[in-house]
């Protein structure tokens, strides 16, 4: 079960048939993700990268939710989340999640 504030939660679920042992199993997968486009998000604040920083410690204390450390990636258009941290003195966007844009919300 994909839960409401999952980055997944508005991703649709589609169904692939394969044979296993001759016989044919449906086997069930969700579609791509794109990263939605960060035009329109509302930018918080802008947090300076330190030394020990870590993208789930990052919005454990902007936004109060460890687990919503791909709001960051989507934001600032990346894909690792380790890309934000990378480098002290770093700049990390930190903005209210888009709503419908398959960033879940």
């Amino acid at each position: 079960m994909i839960g409401p504030q999952s980055r997944y939660a508005n991703i649709q679920i589609a169904t692939l048939t394969v044979v296993r042992d001759g016989q044919p199993v449906a086997v069930r997968y969700l579609r791509r993700r794109f990263i939605p486009p960060a035009q329109g998000a509302v930018t918080l604040v802008q947090h300076t990268v330190r030394q020990g920083d870590r993208v789930d410690n990052v919005t454990a204390f902007y936004l109060n939710d460890p687990t919503r450390f791909w709001t960051l990636c989507d934001t600032n258009v990346v894909l690792r989340p380790t890309e934000l941290t990378d480098t002290l003195g770093g700049i990390i966007n930190v903005a209210l999640p888009l709503f419908g844009t398959g960033g879940g919300g």
